[in-house]
């Protein structure tokens, strides 16, 4: 690419970058802008999480952007390794290279080329090309790549930040500064329409262990496909918040107890189907779930003590249970 395409590339991510839409356009526009100024084949973008643990694939463009996104611990990879030594990687070819991991063999990789990306003096992820072609990548594409992340860390940093204001990185449901607001606001409309709003309190059976015998990262991602499984099995109305570790809640606006408790049953039975398969780990979790609908003489905070106190008489019933609460005298 000429120096004049390049620099007309260049401006536009960075007119783009300079607005707030949300993190994952943010990080489409930045793998899309990449292939555009690279001769490669493949893009992508991977972000620390939350704990610094694991490198989370955040957008692709290229070969191979449909297939099912592939996560890494930290250091493992040769995203990992630039992650964790804070350096570049540029190879000419990955089969005499250690630290590759192939995730996806839907197309080939013969060179790439990583740049950490940077911001506020910390490593928050990384950008990666990949080609079909042996030693693609001359200094000068590597000096374009640098540039390019040095160019969208900053503001994919601040996208990031103004998400975790309101969703869980980790899960990317809502957190829990959203639980009570959202709950109030359902509960007023029910309140209009004379309607229902019913609460499912989940709390996963002995996740403490889990961390414990196989780590943080595998933990992590039990949560993440837990959270995955529990959408899969709800409506698009509903609302999932991550109250807190192992603990989330699912707000049911227009449902009443019955309906509620069949959906806690729905999600105990999308546990029990099938075991989370977890970097080699072959994991049965499950989960019990408190049920409580509003009663209109209740507060907010009526409600969700209603709903985590059936929830604890799941756990001591017991366990991978649904309980639902008395109702309010």
């Amino acid at each position: 690419m000429d120096a004049q395409r390049a620099l007309e590339v260049l401006l536009q991510l960075t007119a783009e970058l300079t607005s707030d839409r949300p993190l994952e356009e943010f990080l489409k526009t930045v793998t899309d802008a990449t292939l555009n100024l690279l001769a490669a084949d493949h893009a992508s973008i991977r972000l620390l999480d939350t704990s610094r643990t694991a490198l989370l694939s955040g957008a692709r463009s290229g070969a191979g952007e449909t297939e099912p996104p592939a996560d890494f611990k930290r250091g493992e990879g040769v995203g990992g390794w630039v992650v964790e030594q804070g350096q570049p990687a540029r190879i000419d070819d990955v089969e005499f290279d250690s630290r590759w991991v192939s995730v996806d063999a839907s197309y080939k990789v013969c060179s790439l080329m990583a740049e950490p990306l940077w911001s506020s003096g910390e490593v928050i992820g990384v950008l990666s090309v990949t080609s079909s072609r042996r030693a693609a990548f001359r200094e000068e594409e590597q000096l374009l790549l640098r540039l390019l992340a040095n160019c969208s860390a900053p503001p994919i940093e601040r996208a990031r930040l103004r998400r975790l204001a309101m969703f869980d990185d980790i899960t990317m449901a809502f957190n829990h500064r959203y639980l009570t607001p959202r709950l109030v606001e359902e509960m007023e409309r029910a309140s209009r329409s004379s309607g229902d709003v019913s609460l499912l309190y989940m709390d996963l059976d002995h996740f403490k262990m889990v961390n414990d015998i196989h780590g943080h990262a595998v933990g992590d991602g039990v949560l993440r496909m837990f959270a995955d499984r529990v959408r899969k099995a709800v409506r698009r109305v509903d609302v999932l918040v991550r109250r807190g570790g192992e603990e989330f809640v699912l707000i049911m606006p227009q449902t009443g107890a019955t309906q509620a408790h069949a959906t806690g049953a729905r999600i105990q039975q999308t546990l029990n189907a099938e075991p989370f398969e977890i970097d080699m780990a072959r994991l049965r979790q499950t989960v019990s779930i408190g049920v409580a609908t509003w009663d209109k003489r209740e507060t907010p905070d009526q409600l969700e003590n209603r709903a985590d106190e059936a929830m604890y008489e799941a756990k001591r019933l017991g366990r991978n249970r649904v309980v639902v609460a008395t109702p309010k005298i």
